[in-house]
């Protein structure tokens, strides 16, 4: 590997302040083996010298989507009204873990947490929605 001298005039890459973005400088004072101070090519700003950033690894996302997981659970419980007591949505009501009740908008749904005292998660066809309870 063959190392470069860096002097005075001579170009180096480097992360400009203005322009928040690696860009080529030119080196205008040393401070040892180091380039100091550097004048950006793109917005002619000088400034102290700072290293080029290295590009942030993208974060790697699920392929199945949380709603599509949900809509899976759905479909695996194969709910019908005939199959238990079905009761009918109200705030003022108790509900029981895996109780089925009709929501009059979310339609048919199963009990699959109680939230504290006043809250229960319901598993709807389009997804988990959590309610009021008693």
């Amino acid at each position: 590997m063959q190392r470069t001298t860096l002097s005075t005039g001579g170009s180096i890459e480097g992360r400009c302040t203005k322009c928040r973005k690696n860009t080529d400088h030119i080196i205008i004072s040393l401070e040892g083996e180091k380039p100091g101070k550097v004048e950006c090519q793109i917005c002619s700003r000088q400034h102290k010298y700072r290293p080029p950033t290295v590009p942030k690894k993208t974060a790697v996302r699920q392929t199945i989507k949380p709603k599509d997981a949900d809509q899976k659970e759905w479909e695996s419980l194969q709910l019908s009204e005939e199959s238990a007591k079905v009761q009918n949505y109200s705030m003022t009501e108790s509900y029981k873990l895996n109780a089925l009740i009709k929501h009059p908008v979310f339609g048919l749904g199963i009990v699959q947490r109680i939230i504290g005292s006043q809250k229960i998660e319901v598993l709807f066809e389009d997804g988990k929605k959590t309610m009021r309870c008693q």
